[in-house]
């Protein structure tokens, strides 16, 4: 299943849409925010100029390149206030796609990462039909790690990089989460009770 306009479904508490140039100054102040960038930057904000001449023009061109696949404005359905974003980042075949999300540091702990990647990872298999969700953090991110584990992802690897100016956290490195479309559709055979654990 595809189509040039494929949206991931909304939840009760979040509407997702797609990006538009409207949403630079968005992105810019989310990136502003040394906590929401302390896993990604150390803190360090992204420049207005980086948002809007690299990331939205390679962002907006992924929807036509990968349909059903890139990265979703996360809205608030009441008011339409923009809360962050979610993505499945395709592969260059388009048969994997990458979770991710960042969330305005208001929203945190609420549950909405968890709840809005639970609702990307069914749309990637279901609708899409990618054969593997995958997502990446640093190993200290236990916050994030959480997530992934409740969306229905396991923990692969750890691995580690090496960086010209590494953040605090480095040293114990990055790990890999991946739910394969066997390991989903073998988790839908099972009661429910099951699978809400």
């Amino acid at each position: 299943m595809g189509g040039d306009d494929l949206v991931p479904p909304g939840t009760e508490r979040l509407r997702l849409r797609r990006l538009t140039t409207a949403d630079v100054d968005a992105i810019v102040e989310l990136d502003s925010d040394p906590e929401v960038m302390r896993f990604l930057t150390g803190g360090v904000a992204t420049p207005r100029a980086t948002v809007r001449d690299e990331q939205v023009p390679r962002l907006l061109a992924q929807y036509e390149r990968r349909p059903g696949l890139g990265r979703w404005a996360a809205l608030d359905p009441a008011g339409g206030d923009f809360l962050g974003w979610f993505a499945l980042d395709p592969s260059e075949d388009g048969s994997e796609a990458e979770l991710g999300y960042r969330l305005r540091r208001s929203t945190w702990g609420r549950g909405l990462a968890t709840e809005g990647s639970r609702a990307l990872v069914r749309y990637a298999f279901d609708t899409v039909g990618v054969r593997r969700v995958w997502a990446e953090t640093m190993a200290v991110n236990e916050r994030s790690r959480r997530v992934l584990e409740k969306a229905g992802l396991r923990h692969v690897r750890t691995f580690h990089l090496q960086f010209d100016d590494p953040i605090p956290g480095t040293e114990h490195g990055e790990v890999e989460y991946e739910l394969r479309a066997d390991e989903w559709a073998a988790a839908q055979d099972r009661p429910a009770a099951l699978r809400a654990r």
